[in-house]
């Protein structure tokens, strides 16, 4: 066997058909200490989360802080352990068929904070060839990669490989840290506000270079992301967050024109206009979030939900399809045998 042998992309198991990643029931609690070491209870992070993402395609992610996102994303990843779920990779589930370490061969995350992401102590070429070295690629064969993947992303290795991450611009960190994870050549790349920090003109680089290095690759992307337009940009399907729960999930264009829950509505109201005549006078969606300790019953959306009734503060709803090709929605309205009083109507009747 070669040196370069166990860094070739791993192989399509199920054919373009079969799920790239599927995630069901997937549970995070995080205890809360109280006075004198006493549990005060848990923070109910991500709760009893299934979603599906298919090869070759970008899902974008969003939510308020705090709805469990980024907790999410580190759950995929395996860089912590579920309570409860259960994640299949290309037909193989995680911890039974595939280990973690393949796993984070095949997955791989660029993170909000590129200089935090970043050894201080380690040049540009080191940072992007530590991955493949500890997966048994020669030294040489290493550095080659890490110079590969710098011209990739843009950056003249000549230039740049010697550099130590204080040395180069939020831009270009960035860009490190979207080179370190194509190192070890993952199929799956999470990018969890890997943007958000960026001055807008960089920014529009970065996600236009990630588009190109999708399609030269063959990757799919998670791209989570408080900016709704950013997300439409890149994403072919949007799943919805609210407080450790998947609340909607569409084709990103679907969602955009035709939005079931009222939670989502009130997202795409708070986007900033630049038409003066669009401008926001009223506050899309009032209070903040429940503590997530303590989540109210029924819909976790309904103490702030103007369409609450009686039923969302006793009965939970379910993620069920709403019609759309691939369009579900948690909401009584969109139920008709859930007994609110507009149920099977739209919200603009």
């Amino acid at each position: 066997m070669s040196a370069v042998e166990p860094l070739a992309p791993a192989a399509d198991v199920g054919g373009p058909g079969q799920p790239l990643l599927q995630v069901r029931g997937l549970s995070k609690q995080f205890p809360v200490r109280g006075g004198l070491r006493t549990r005060a209870g848990v923070v109910r992070a991500v709760d009893g989360v299934s979603f599906t993402v298919n090869k070759r395609e970008v899902m974008g992610v969003v939510g308020e802080s705090g709805c469990g996102k980024s907790t999410m994303a580190r759950l995929v990843i395996g860089l912590i352990a579920p309570d409860k779920g259960d994640i299949v990779f290309d037909g193989e589930a995680v911890g039974d068929v595939l280990s973690l370490r393949d796993l984070r061969r095949r997955v791989q995350m660029v993170f909000q904070d590129s200089y935090a992401s970043l050894n201080p102590r380690l040049t540009i070429e080191d940072t992007i060839s530590f991955g493949p070295r500890v997966h048994d690629l020669a030294p040489n064969q290493a550095r080659a990669r890490a110079h590969d993947l710098l011209r990739k992303v843009g950056l003249d290795p000549a230039l740049f490989a010697a550099r130590y991450p204080h040395e180069l611009s939020g831009g270009q960190r960035q860009r490190i840290n979207i080179a370190r994870a194509l190192a070890l050549s993952p199929r799956l790349v999470l990018l969890d506000e890997a943007v958000s920090a960026l001055d807008k003109s960089v920014e529009a680089q970065v996600l236009n270079l990630l588009l190109e290095l999708k399609e030269d690759l063959g990757l799919t992307y998670m791209f989570i992301s408080h900016d709704l337009n950013v997300v439409r940009f890149m994403s072919d399907r949007v799943m919805v967050m609210y407080l450790g729960e998947i609340v909607e999930e569409a084709a990103a264009e679907v969602l955009w024109a035709d939005a079931r829950h009222p939670y989502t509505r009130a997202l795409l109201a708070a986007m900033p206009s630049l038409d003066p005549d669009r401008r926001t006078e009223t506050a899309p969606v009032a209070g903040d979030p429940p503590n997530p300790i303590d989540p109210p019953a029924g819909c976790r959306f309904h103490t702030r939900c103007p369409f609450a009734e009686a039923v969302c503060s006793t009965t939970k709803p379910v993620l069920m399809p709403t019609g759309n090709d691939r369009h579900a929605a948690a909401c009584h309205i969109g139920d008709p045998a859930s007994g609110h009083s507009r149920a099977g109507r739209r919200f603009t009747e």
